[in-house]
């Protein structure tokens, strides 16, 4: 039974062929086009990265997979513990003076996706979600390396504490109050892994570092 497709037509802000002819959807187009963004437009609720790498997909996945390689290339992840039963790592932000910052890392091979699940303070409630793919830059670029995609959402504890009580003594930031900052500082830890990717690809070492340095 072939589907009715006719009441999605109906449905406000839904633009398709069937309800939305080329001359009106160029000039829809040409009105969402500037030359010239606000910040906040960009990356207000979500912050997405992205960089080629010249080092292959799946050795670029595998140092990714190992939670422990956050301790080289974030800008201020460090003092790792070993991992529990359950995968979770303990270590320090130290952007946040002495805010412990819990982890654990959810990877999937076959996808080739590493999603890092964090929060400050506590590991109970792991909202901090950092979002990466890796992508064989053959299927994108037609050359050889990958590409590296990361994104984050802004989840509302970004905006307030969820858990004061649980804060460090005398510490005055909450990771939300950096959100401005993300693009930048997130790009410059992507840059970080790049050029450690490549170092390791271009040198022959290991791509994991196997546990707390």
């Amino acid at each position: 039974m072939k589907a009715d497709l006719s009441a999605i037509d109906q449905l406000p802000g839904v633009h398709r062929i069937e309800n939305c002819g080329k001359e009106e959807m160029t000039s829809l187009a040409m009105e969402m086009t500037h030359a010239v963004y606000a910040h906040d437009q960009v990356y207000g609720q979500y912050c997405s990265i992205q960089a080629y790498v010249d080092c292959p997909a799946e050795k670029a996945f595998e140092y990714l997979s190992d939670v422990y390689t956050l301790q080289e290339w974030t800008y201020s992840l460090r003092d790792f513990t070993t991992a529990s039963d359950d995968g979770m790592v303990v270590a320090t932000d130290r952007i946040g003076g002495a805010t412990k910052i819990y982890t654990r890392t959810v990877a999937n091979r076959q996808a080739m996706t590493v999603d890092f699940h964090c929060a400050w303070d506590q590991g109970e409630h792991l909202w901090m979600i950092y979002l990466m793919r890796v992508v064989p830059a053959q299927l994108v670029f037609d050359r050889p390396g990958c590409v590296v995609l990361w994104t984050n959402c802004r989840h509302p504890f970004y905006d307030r504490n969820p858990f004061p009580e649980k804060s460090p003594p005398g510490r005055k930031v909450w990771v939300g109050d950096m959100w401005p900052f993300f693009y930048a500082g997130h790009q410059i830890e992507l840059d970080n892994l790049k050029y450690i990717l490549e170092h390791r690809h271009a040198n022959g070492l290991p791509m994991t570092i196997g546990g707390p340095q």
